[in-house]
C-alpha cells in the first residue's frame, strides 16, 4: 500500500515531504515507538492520536484516521535506523525537538518506561540530529505536563 511512499522516503537525498505525507511518517514514528516493548496498547494508541490532533490541527476522527494508515505504514517501513534517517533528512530540523516531545508522550502513556523504549528514544534521537541533553529535556517537559 505504501510501497510508493517509502521508496520516495528512503532514496538518497529525498526531497522534503508535502505535509500531509510529513505528518503520516512522523506518526508512524510514534507508532514504532510505541510498539517497542510489544505492547502497543489502547493507551499508546489513544495518546498518538491526541499528539496527531494537538499537533497537526485535526478532528479526533481525522487523527484516528491519520494513525490507522501510520500503522500500516509503520509495519511496511524499512528499520529504523533508514526510516528515521529518511525522516531527518526529509522534515525540517525546527520541527525535530517537537518530534522527540512528541515520542516521549508515546513512551510516557503507559507510566512504564521500558529498557527497549529508552534505547530506541536514544537511537531515533541521535538518527534524528539531536544530542541526549535535548531529549533529556524533552522528556522532562513532557514527565512535567503529566
Amino acid at each position: 500500500m505504501f510501497g510508493e511512499f517509502i521508496k520516495r522516503l528512503t532514496q538518497p537525498d529525498p526531497a522534503p515531504l508535502p505535509d500531509d505525507d510529513a505528518r503520516l511518517a512522523m506518526t508512524a514514528l510514534l507508532v514504532r515507538v510505541a510498539r517497542t516493548d510489544g505492547h502497543y496498547d489502547p493507551e499508546e494508541a489513544a495518546r498518538i492520536d491526541r499528539i496527531a490532533a494537538a499537533r497537526y490541527g485535526l478532528s479526533d476522527t481525522e487523527a484516528q484516521a491519520l494513525r490507522r494508515d501510520a500503522e500500516a505504514l509503520e509495519a511496511e517501513a524499512p528499520d529504523t535506523v533508514r526510516f528515521t534517517r529518511a525522516i531527518k533528512d526529509a522534515v525540517a530540523y525546527e520541527d525535530r525537538i517537537g518530534v522527540i516531545e512528541a515520542l516521549w508522550q508515546v513512551v510516557l502513556a503507559d507510566d512504564v518506561r521500558e529498557a527497549e523504549e529508552d534505547a530506541l528514544l536514544r537511537l531515533v534521537s541521535n538518527l534524528l540530529g539531536i544530542n541526549d541533553r535535548d531529549s533529556a529535556l524533552a522528556r522532562q517537559r513532557v514527565a512535567a505536563r503529566g
